[in-house]
């Protein structure tokens, strides 16, 4: 099984880092409050200086969506959208620990972060265009089918696992009570994505250790190393490994 964004992809978007975390052993039982009330503070600290839009990680999805042909206030990348509903709410809402702290890891570092539930990706995943014919899940139970040339996670099967790239993830690999394999991908686009995703992976593997002991797998993506390996749904994952 492997993870990539695809040459054309990378093409269009040189600037672009992914970081991502295999990791097993998930459950919905872990208490992570304390853990995801402290990233939200940060995120809060961090709004209280000035409103989501004007942070250099959101300016440059901002860039993205319209260089896409999208509304970047009609369409926001996933990081924007949990800014924008914390600084209006003040919270976020608690939808299973683990998805609750990569919420709040997301909106600390204001990147996109996505988490699939490995038992329902089919064999490889791609980050690419698509070609219009990808089935997606919507959480409503809809399918729909990306428009042709809209990034989407593709895998194997022809399952499409996100709309508009960074917009919307698919109700069929959202994680579950019964999820225990996932796949976690952060992406970003400005000048420091680098260091940050970098960082941000490294925040996310000590915080899946303290709270589920979990093996992972780790890398950090760029257009000199473009893919990840992972190991097989089911398959032990190495601890620490990258």
């Amino acid at each position: 099984m492997q993870f990539e964004h695809s040459a054309q992809l990378r093409a269009a978007y040189p600037d672009l880092v992914a970081g991502v975390v295999q990791a097993s052993g998930i459950t919905a039982t872990a208490d992570v409050t304390q853990r995801t009330a402290a990233y939200l503070t940060v995120a809060r600290e961090r709004l209280a200086a000035g409103a989501e839009s004007g942070f250099s990680e959101i300016q440059a999805w901002r860039r993205a969506y319209t260089t896409m042909g999208l509304r970047p206030t009609r369409y926001r990348c996933a990081a924007e959208a949990l800014l924008r509903r914390l600084r209006l709410d003040d919270d976020l809402p608690r939808l299973h620990p683990l998805v609750d702290l990569c919420n709040a890891v997301s909106a600390a570092y204001a990147i996109p972060v996505a988490v699939l539930d490995l038992d329902r990706v089919d064999g490889d995943l791609m980050v690419r265009p698509a070609q219009g014919d990808e089935e997606y899940l919507s959480f409503a139970g809809d399918t729909e089918h990306p428009d042709p040339g809209e990034v989407t996670f593709v895998d194997s099967a022809g399952r499409a696992h996100a709309r508009r790239w960074t917009n919307r993830q698919s109700g069929w690999s959202a994680v579950r009570p019964a999820t225990s394999s996932v796949l976690i991908v952060a992406e970003a686009l400005h000048p420091d994505a680098e260091a940050d995703v970098t960082r941000l992976v490294a925040t996310l593997v000590a915080e899946l250790t303290e709270a589920w002991s979990a093996p992972t797998r780790v890398a950090v993506l760029t257009d000199a190393a473009p893919r990840f390996e992972m190991t097989a749904a089911g398959q032990a994952v190495s601890p620490g490994t990258r």
